[in-house]
């Protein structure tokens, strides 16, 4: 199959697929008589393991280990292991900063009504209340 066949088959953009052939997550494919690229499925199913990979937030370096592991006839289950668990780390950490910031947000929220509309300078004073507040006393 030609490049544009594998990307609308794949749900990515030709420009994706040589982009990751230039950073060796595809091999580069056989070319026909007439230089187009000529994929196989085997292709397509190393383009859907990414995408799957990337949904999971593993990164473009880690999809490289990944494959390299599979190329060496390895198991690369400990090492997928490893970077879910820190993207599980990773994303937990996200979680309890915008539980922070949406605590906050509600308590400015219900201070903008006691705060004047604007400071002297026209500017809106809830950031300027939000900074002070922020800083350690």
């Amino acid at each position: 199959m030609r490049i544009g066949e594998l990307a609308r088959e794949g749900g990515v953009n030709p420009k994706t697929i040589r982009y990751y052939e230039s950073i060796g997550l595809l091999p580069e494919p056989d070319r026909t008589a007439s230089g187009y690229r000529d994929y196989e499925a085997a292709d397509l199913a190393q383009l859907t393991f990414i995408r799957s990979a990337k949904r999971l937030g593993i990164s473009l370096d880690e999809i490289r280990e990944i494959l390299a592991f599979q190329r060496r006839g390895e198991a690369p289950c400990a090492y997928v292991r490893g970077v879910l668990d820190a993207q599980l780390h990773t994303i937990d950490r996200k979680i309890d900063e915008l539980r922070r910031l949406r605590t906050e947000l509600r308590e400015l929220s219900i201070e903008a009504g006691r705060l004047p509309e604007s400071t002297p300078r026209g500017s809106c004073g809830l950031i300027a209340h939000a900074g002070r507040k922020a800083r350690p006393t």
